[in-house]
Order: structure tokens, then C-alpha cells, then sequence
């Protein structure tokens, strides 16, 4: 008798014991691998720019193509990972990132780089990654907050030690044979999702949703061959696929909320607008201190700095905003962080010496930690958890575009200026004003709900301040968010 078949009949589970504890390491070493790899990619801009010949903006599309894949195909894991389990995306999600980086170190054109290092690696990363935190939930329960926070310290763990690696490589053997040895590092997702075997709960439960038949097409065909098998008339068919699209569309990718919540309105909004600028510093910092004279180990030593203090201070934050105080006022502490991850880049406008930039990735660090750790707590807040994970699936395509067309576009304006100032000058211009703007309109709408409250007038529209980390009562496989949720990180 399995595991899970005896957690199905008695009181005991499988959940926040024994197999789980040892999920959670691969779950570390699966960030590690996935997220934390974009960091070094900076180590590796000029070499492809004098490749290929290529300017700032041309080669800032390769790392930008990568992680706007890695954050937007969040719907697609999402279906992935309903249809054939957690195990078999996150291996899916290694092969193809192992595949994509072996093609990347014998392309011949910068193009060729957006398809395989770009697109298949980010796609390959988006599922090992996204398929890996979602089986966390599955495993953990009682100490799901605990294992959520020590497996993000993997994307700190990745930031540490990726772009030393990369240099060290780079220098003994060119990008073409670093990015082939990458390909091979990259395949040990795989290993990870194999140590990911499927938890098997109770009837009703979120880990049995993997069922075609509970899809909206597929009821539609059962109603049909319940009707005898007789096709229905051309008009209603066409009818009947439209409802199931609208009703993918809407479980998936969820309008009504963004047009009804105001809370998750605003968020959404200032999230993507912050993403134009979060995402520069990460790209054009080895660069720019490259630029500036700073010796090449020396500069990609800056982004292992922004990692190791990330080690200690992304779970730290993590768990203290968790605390009862802070409910309902995470959004200030998300503003908080954004404002000071925009107010650092002025330092590097000020000086490129090393000692300046040390100082600058210190603060950074510290900043990114409070971003990474709130930002899916926040949307936790403003929508009730029955449509997170399709509150989720809107939030991340928007961000991707964002974090898409962020860096070439600031990569242009360097071209045109040869001036790195403007990268920072951008970057800093983008999180002060989202910071402001979330800051100040929930604000302003926690004052109109208290006014409306005050005069008892009901407000249908007010955003929900209420995190539930486990539903009271098991819920129907239609609503459960842990089936279908897809998660990023910043």
C-alpha cells in the first residue's frame, strides 16, 4: 500500500513529514537552478555583443526574452501540471532548459540566441520552477510558510553562485563551451522532479483535479453522448465552444476580476509599470561597472553580493511580514521596498567606483528582499484565495510584457546616448512613481471604504484584506487554487 493511499484512509498524511522534508531540498536546489540562473547572464553581455557584433539593446532582448517567458508562461504550466502532474513538468521544464542552453552555444546570430537560450530555457525554467513550488503546497500544510520561505532562499543560493561560476567558466572556456556546460547543470531539474513523487490525498481533494473529464469541453462532449450520441444542431455546437473558451479564458486568465476589485486593479497596475524598471539593474550592472573600468571578476562579483545578502534577508522578511501586524498593511511595506529599490539606483549615478557599487548592491539586496517576499502575499490580500490562481495568471502575462520590452528599450536609449546613466536614471524613474502610486491610492481607497462603511452604504467593490492558508473545508476541484496554481518570484 502506498503513501498516499494510507494518508487517504486515516488520519495520517503524508504532508509536513517524511518525504516532504526531503521534496524541500530538491525544491531549493530547483530555484537555485531556475530562477537564480538569469542573474549571470549579465557576465556574458559584452562577450555577445562583440560575437555578434550587436548593439545594447539587441543583446538586452536575450536575457529580457528569458525571464518574461520564465514569469509569463504561468497559465501554460498551469495546464501542464493539471494534466500530467507536477513530476512530469518539472522534468519536462529541465530537459527543455538543458536542451536549450547545449543549442544556444552553437548559434551563429544573436536571433537564433532569442529562440534557444530565450525562449526554450525560459519555458523550460517557467515549468521546473513553477511546477516545484506548486507541489510545495501539496507536501506541506502545517509548515507551508516555513517551506515557501527556506525554498526561496534557493533564488539567493542561484544569485551567489551563478554569475561567480559563469566568470570563472567564461574566462577558462568562452561562452560557447560555459553554456554547454550549462545546459548540462540545468538538466539536473530532471533529478529534482524525479524525487517529486505525486501525493495521493482523499476523494474531492485539490491533488485528483488532474481529471480531462472536469474540463469545460469535456463536459460538453459527455452532455452530448448522454444525449444518445446525437450530434447537436451547428449553431448550439459553435455556442457550446464558445462558452468553454470563455470559461478556460475566465478560469485562467480572470477580467471580472480587474474590472470589479479595485484593490487588485490598482496592485496589478503598479506592478507592471515597477517591472519596466526592476528588472534593469540586473541586466546592465556588470556592464556598467565593466564600462567604468572595474575589473571583470570584480564586476561579477556585484550580483553574488546581491545574492548572498538575500540568503538571510528574503526569509527573514518573509516570515516577518507574515505577522498578524501587518495584515492589511502589506501593501505599505510592498511601497516601502520599491521606493528604496529606486531611491538606491541614484548611487550609481553618483559614483562607478567599486566601493560605491558594494554599497549600492548592499542596499539593493536589502530592498529586492522585501519585494520578492511581498509580493504574492499582497495579491493574497486583495483577492479572496478561491480566484487567486486566476487573479494570478492576468498579474504574471502583464508583468512578462513588461519585463519583456524593459531592458531593450532602455538598452536603445544607451545606444543613442552611450551613456549607462540612463539605465539607472530609467530604472529609478519607474519604481518611485509605482511606489507612489500604489502608496497613495490604496490609501485613498482605504479612506472611501471607511467613509462608505461610516455612512453605512455597502461597497461591493472593496478589496478583501483576509489570507487563508488552508481552506476551513475541502473545496470543489473547480475552485481549489492549489490545482491550478502557478507561482513566480522576483
Amino acid at each position: 500500500m502506498s503513501q498516499g493511499a494510507g494518508a487517504a484512509r486515516g488520519p495520517a498524511k503524508p504532508q509536513d513529514q517524511g518525504w516532504a522534508w526531503v521534496v524541500l531540498p530538491a525544491a531549493v536546489l530547483l530555484q537555485a537552478l531556475t530562477l537564480g540562473f538569469p542573474s549571470c547572464i549579465g557576465v556574458f553581455f559584452t562577450d555577445l555583443q562583440h560575437e555578434f557584433q550587436a548593439s545594447n539593446s539587441e543583446t538586452s532582448w536575450f536575457p529580457s526574452i528569458m525571464v518574461a517567458v520564465l514569469h509569463g508562461g504561468g497559465p501554460l504550466c498551469s495546464i501542464l501540471v493539471r494534466r500530467f502532474g507536477c513530476r512530469v513538468a518539472v522534468m519536462l521544464g529541465g530537459l527543455l532548459s538543458g536542451v536549450g542552453m547545449v543549442c544556444s552555444s552553437f548559434c551563429r546570430s544573436i536571433s537564433q540566441l532569442y529562440l534557444t537560450a530565450g525562449l526554450i530555457t525560459g519555458l523550460g525554467s517557467c515549468f521546473s520552477f513553477q511546477a516545484g513550488v506548486t507541489v510545495l503546497g501539496y507536501y506541506f500544510i502545517r509548515w507551508r510558510t516555513l517551506a515557501n520561505a527556506i525554498a526561496s532562499t534557493g533564488v539567493s543560493l542561484g544569485f551567489t553562485l551563478w554569475p561567480l561560476l559563469s566568470q570563472y567558466l567564461l574566462d577558462e572556456m568562452g561562452w560557447r563551451n560555459t553554456f554547454l556546460i550549462f545546459g548540462g547543470i540545468l538538466l539536473n531539474c530532471c533529478v529534482c522532479g524525479a524525487i517529486m513523487r505525486p501525493v495521493e490525498l482523499a476523494p474531492g481533494s485539490p491533488l485528483q483535479s488532474a481529471k480531462p473529464a472536469e474540463e469545460p469541453g469535456r463536459r460538453a462532449e459527455g452532455a452530448r453522448l448522454s444525449n444518445g450520441g446525437a450530434s447537436p444542431h451547428p449553431k448550439l455546437q459553435q455556442q457550446t465552444r464558445k462558452t468553454a473558451c470563455f470559461q478556460t479564458l475566465q478560469k485562467y486568465l480572470a477580467f471580472d476580476i480587474f474590472c470589479q476589485n479595485k484593490g487588485y486593479q490598482i496592485y496589478t497596475i503598479g506592478v507592471t509599470w515597477m517591472m519596466m524598471g526592476f528588472a534593469l539593474p540586473h541586466v546592465y550592472l556588470v556592464p556598467y561597472a565593466i564600462h567604468n573600468g572595474v575589473e571583470e571578476r570584480r564586476a561579477a562579483l556585484l550580483i553574488s553580493v546581491i545574492g548572498l545578502i538575500n540568503i538571510f534577508t528574503r526569509p527573514l522578511t518573509g516570515l516577518l511580514s507574515g505577522h498578524r501586524v501587518f495584515t492589511g498593511r502589506r501593501i505599505y511595506l510592498f511601497s516601502l521596498a520599491v521606493l528604496l529599490c529606486g531611491l538606491s539606483n541614484f548611487i550609481c549615478v553618483i559614483s562607478a567606483q567599486f566601493s560605491a557599487l558594494i554599497v549600492y548592491c548592499v542596499i539593493l539586496s536589502i530592498a529586492m528582499s522585501g519585494i520578492g517576499a511581498l509580493t504574492f502575499q499582497v495579491l493574497m490580500d486583495v483577492v479572496e484565495m478561491d480566484r487567486f490562481s486566476s487573479a494570478l495568471g492576468f498579474f504574471t502575462i502583464l508583468e512578462s510584457i513588461t519585463l519583456l520590452i524593459g531592458p531593450p528599450l532602455t538598452g536603445l536609449l544607451v545606444d543613442i546616448t552611450n551613456d549607462f546613466h540612463y539605465v539607472f536614471y530609467n530604472s529609478s524613474f519607474f519604481l518611485i512613481s509605482a511606489a507612489l502610486f500604489m502608496g497613495l491610492s490604496f490609501c485613498a481607497l482605504e479612506k472611501k471604504i471607511k467613509l462608505k462603511e461610516a455612512s453605512k452604504v455597502p461597497l461591493d467593490n472593496s478589496p478583501r484584506y483576509q489570507y487563508n492558508e488552508m481552506p476551513a473545508e475541502p473545496q470543489p476541484e473547480s475552485l481549489s487554487p492549489q490545482a491550478v496554481v502557478y507561482i513566480t518570484s522576483i
